[in-house]
């Protein structure tokens, strides 16, 4: 028996109004805060006892805004607790008209975030800004104001469809009402996500990116994470941290707030949350690396994900993805690569590397690279594999990897290394310095996963290999 079977409605509806709706409400009728706890004894006779397929959203019901901020003139959480918002200001217009549309749905509640969020406690905007995907899911309606469109076909040119946040309001929110920049409604339809091969939603697929289906019934969680992160690739944010907390929701992560941190890092933690989830295709990335103290595996921002020219099966396994001193901690099946050919480019110092897999010839792979590849040691690097009751590795015959790559160190004896002799150390088996020392693998520069079909064996058929190609690196 699950917790929902345990627990009456009245239970329910009590845990769901303390941690799944906003921390307050514009109460429509005097416009005043209401908090949590009122709701909750508010309601609580309004729930029913016995009543079957119950959720507590029918009990309480709110409108919810998603909009482009002001550059200045929104009304804040003081002034509108102390009631000393200016009426005549083009911020509280708009919540104004935001709330009139409200009250045209039938609820007696509405959050706006720039007034219901006390942005002066970091305990509450560290909540708010965690909570903020389940907050717009939970809503009746979501409110969209679009203040640079008149119609339809203004939309793609639209803020809106511009910035970090909305892109999360637009996926979270199950229902939502689009209006122009003089509160004219988009369309007839009471809720715009509600049928397919409308105008409206066409053109929001082609402004956004985003496929009909995920528009129309989004689920978030740590899937696909290439593509979801193609969609927030063109966005902007005014603070830099928020590239990452506005992603939060649509990945189902949690990171800690903090601002200042800058975008690298906030970006690494979120990217971090996400390889814990073990998905491959957070992966799935080309171009500079982060600024990471110990790994070149992060990417620098969704922008990264915009370039990948693989796209991934459907269906891959779980990869142990660990973060340590030493770099990304992860197990490969490694598979050797020599340099079949290489020429240089136009005269630029750079240079066409094609590859070949040792145990396939067949196969090719090609990277531009520099000039000192020859004294490089190559090789594949299997990310979509999975272990089989018997513990060995199990590959499609439709795959991906990275190109990987490492040095040969000094062959010289290093200054300082004991060169033993005969007698060595008593009880100590001494042996001899090996010919060639390699350093660890790493990502060939700027290159992403690569496709990789191996001959003969049906793209979705797995086959198994000897552990012995399995092998941990640390990127």
């Amino acid at each position: 028996m699950n917790r929902r079977e345990e627990e009456s409605n009245l239970d329910w509806f009590n845990r769901y109004v303390m941690n799944d709706i906003p921390i307050r409400l514009i109460r429509l009728s005097d416009m005043r805060f209401v908090g949590r706890n009122d709701l909750r004894m508010y309601f609580q006779s309004s729930v029913p006892q016995t009543a079957h397929n119950y959720h507590p959203s029918n009990t309480l019901e709110y409108a919810i805004l998603s909009h482009r901020w002001l550059g200045e003139g929104e009304p804040t959480y003081e002034q509108i607790k102390s009631g000393t918002a200016s009426v005549a200001s083009r911020g509280y217009e708009k919540l104004q008209f935001f709330c009139d549309k409200a009250r045209a749905y039938n609820v007696q509640f509405a959050w706006s975030d720039t007034c219901c969020i006390n942005k002066s406690s970091s305990t509450e905007l560290d909540e708010s800004i965690r909570s903020m995907f389940r907050w717009y899911k939970n809503s009746t309606v979501c409110i969209v104001h679009l203040a640079q469109s008149e119609t339809i076909g203004d939309i793609p040119d639209d803020e809106w469809t511009q910035r970090g946040w909305t892109l999360q309001e637009l996926l979270a929110s199950r229902k939502i009402k689009l209006f122009n920049q003089r509160w004219k409604p988009m369309t007839g339809d009471t809720n715009d996500k509600s049928r397919r091969g409308t105008e409206l939603m066409k053109t929001l697929e082609a402004a956004t990116g985003i496929p009909l289906d995920s528009l129309l019934k989004f689920r978030p969680g740590p899937v696909r994470v290439d593509e979801r992160m193609t969609w927030a690739a063109r966005r902007k944010t005014t603070r830099v941290e928020d590239v990452a907390y506005s992603l939060m929701g649509i990945f189902d992560v949690s990171l800690q707030i903090a601002y200042g941190e800058g975008e690298d890092r906030a970006f690494c933690r979120l990217i971090e949350a996400i390889m814990q989830t073990g998905n491959p295709s957070v992966l799935n990335w080309t171009g500079e690396a982060a600024m990471h103290c110990s790994s070149d595996a992060f990417p620098r921002s969704p922008q990264s994900f915009a370039g990948r020219t693989l796209q991934l099966p459907p269906s891959l396994g779980r990869l142990e993805m660990t973060m340590t001193s030493l770099g990304l901690r992860v197990p490969l099946v490694i598979l050797p690569l020599s340099i079949c050919s290489t020429s240089e480019l136009y005269e630029s110092g750079y240079y066409e590397v094609i590859l070949e897999c040792v145990l396939y010839p067949t196969i090719k792979i090609n990277f531009v690279g520099s000039s000192d590849n020859y004294r490089q040691q190559f090789a594949l690097g299997i990310v979509n594999y999975s272990l089989g009751s018997c513990g060995l590795p199990r590959i499609p015959g439709k795959s991906a990897g990275f190109i990987l790559q490492r040095g040969l160190e000094d062959t010289i004896l290093p200054h300082g290394v004991y060169q033993p002799s005969s007698g060595g150390c008593v009880g100590l088996e001494i042996v001899s310095p090996p010919e060639c020392e390699f350093v660890q693998w790493k990502k060939v520069y700027r290159t992403g996963l690569v496709e990789v079909n191996f001959p003969n064996i049906p793209r979705d058929l797995l086959f198994y290999i000897d552990r012995k190609y399995l092998e941990t690196v640390y990127l």
